[in-house]
């Protein structure tokens, strides 16, 4: 399925500069163009590599998928880190991309998130909901990667790669972060308080 790139769907008021990491100048008070209609509840998964999760990471983790459950249905998946137990950090990084490109289905609309990749603002991420709805996908999935990141196939395979912070992020941190961002872009979308 061939898709634009995401800020090239967005439309040049969204779109994200094309400095490395620099998000798009937007006015203050910025709203999603999304904000007060009506978005189709496409089904959103979140595919994280790595080890059993900590305790507290776990429940937030569950506290945001219950709050999403009122938007969309959310699936979480969890693939394991280092699956062939070496100590090549290439070969590791090989085997995880292997098995999150498993899960992806072709019509799966693919967010990979990459500390290279564009900062975005919440709004934005609310318009990176819509606008996968409007791509004639089935299901939006975040990719987060294990320790050493994502690997090739699923770098290509991404449709946007956006980055939460320029801080490099422990994945189960990141793994928060955005499970509160999906949270706070559904809020956005539907004209709640829990953003402002």
């Amino acid at each position: 399925m061939a898709i634009s790139p995401w800020w090239c769907i967005c439309g040049a008021q969204h779109s994200l500069s094309k400095d490395r990491g620099a998000p798009a100048p937007s006015p203050l008070g910025r709203r999603s163009k999304y904000s007060g209609q009506s978005v189709g509840a496409m089904p959103m998964r979140l595919l994280t590599v790595g080890k059993k999760r900590s305790r507290g990471t776990q429940l937030l983790v569950e506290e945001y998928k219950e709050k999403l459950g009122y938007y969309c249905d959310f699936e979480d998946t969890l693939i394991r880190s280092n699956p062939k137990l070496t100590s090549d950090v290439k070969v590791q990084v090989e085997a995880e991309d292997a098995a999150m490109i498993q899960q992806l289905k072709p019509d799966d609309f693919v967010v990979a998130l990459d500390e290279n990749g564009k900062d975005v603002i919440s709004e934005q991420i609310a318009d990176l909901i819509g606008d996968a709805g409007n791509t004639g996908s089935s299901r939006l999935t975040f990719c987060i990667g294990g320790p050493y990141g994502l690997g090739v196939q699923v770098r290509k395979r991404a449709d946007a790669t956006i980055r939460l912070s320029s801080l490099v992020l422990n994945h189960q941190v990141a793994l928060v972060v955005l499970m509160e961002q999906l949270y706070r872009a559904w809020t956005i979308i539907k004209g709640q308080k829990y953003h402002h």
